[in-house]
């Protein structure tokens, strides 16, 4: 009985062996903390919560990677299909009865990987709704969006120019950024832009000039990634936001003072009228998957 009773008082929390799953599935404990989007001592609180209920260690450090102890490897399949059955347990209770079709557009600062989840997440708690998603230029959707073509846009423009009916998910400051083995001091400047929708090409353009600045297009991307991709390679300059800033994407340094770029917000933007249920669900959505870790300025 005593043995009986002391199984009834071991309690696995879903949540720490979701955070067991996670480290051993992408490698340790900084890559599972990003998945999850924890903090990594949080993901350590959680693996050390559950090594003290079942009272015996589950993970074992091996050079720079962990690995499951032999309990830990008798314990990962149950955690698996517990873990699973509580989502999709949650899944089903959390599903609306909305119905209904979205047209949604987004730029290229917002990643597809973001985009592609949100889309899940929007689909499992309203199966009954649907979407329909196309990626363009800012300047494209805000036409779009004004004139009823899409319900809703995700876009980036200057601050100052936000509706007071815009939802605003971030504001950032963008700066001429270039790789760190590439600081083109002098010359003609080599510059990668976002295409010729660009909206930054409206003021970019006339701040090299005025700033006496040869400067000649010679990449274009739709996306930051891509952009960021071509910075990185020492192709060019480019205009972007801190959160790209690393240790291989540095702050360009011009030969001579420029004026300063603007700060840009990225915002949800929703067709005038009535705002449909559908509507209203995915922009929540839209908000609680993009700001997640985010302090807008």
């Amino acid at each position: 009985m005593a043995q009986c009773g002391t199984i009834l008082a071991m309690q696995l929390d879903i949540e720490s062996l979701r955070a067991l799953l996670a480290v051993l599935d992408h490698g340790g404990m900084t890559a599972a903390a990003k998945r999850l989007n924890m903090g990594q001592s949080a993901v350590s609180r959680k693996i050390q919560r559950l090594e003290d209920r079942v009272g015996r260690p589950l993970l074992i450090r091996d050079g720079h990677t962990l690995r499951p102890t032999r309990d830990g490897r008798a314990l990962l399949a149950d955690a698996r299909q517990m873990v699973e059955l509580h989502d999709r347990s949650v899944a089903r209770l959390n599903t609306s009865d909305l119905t209904g079709m979205v047209k949604l557009s987004c730029n290229g600062e917002v990643d597809t990987a973001q985009v592609a989840s949100l889309l899940g997440t929007f689909k499992c708690q309203h199966p009954g709704a649907q979407v329909e998603f196309r990626l363009d230029h800012s300047g494209n959707l805000i036409d779009w969006v004004d004139t009823g073509e899409i319900d809703v846009a995700v876009f980036q423009l200057i601050a100052d120019q936000v509706r007071p009916t815009d939802i605003v998910l971030w504001t950032e400051q963008i700066h001429w950024a270039t790789s760190i083995t590439a600081p083109f001091a002098d010359g003609a400047v080599p510059l990668i832009d976002f295409g010729d929708h660009c909206y930054y090409n409206e003021f970019t353009l006339g701040i090299l000039e005025r700033g006496g600045i040869d400067h000649d297009v010679v990449f274009s991307a739709a996306s930051s990634i891509d952009v960021c991709s071509a910075v990185r390679a020492g192709i060019g300059i480019a205009v972007l936001s801190d959160r790209y800033i690393t240790d291989d994407i540095v702050y360009w340094k011009p030969p001579t003072e420029l004026e300063a770029l603007p700060k840009v917000s990225q915002v949800i933007r929703i067709v005038p009228g009535e705002r449909p249920d559908a509507v209203a669900a995915l922009v929540e959505t839209i908000q609680a998957e993009l700001t997640q870790g985010r302090v807008a300025a």
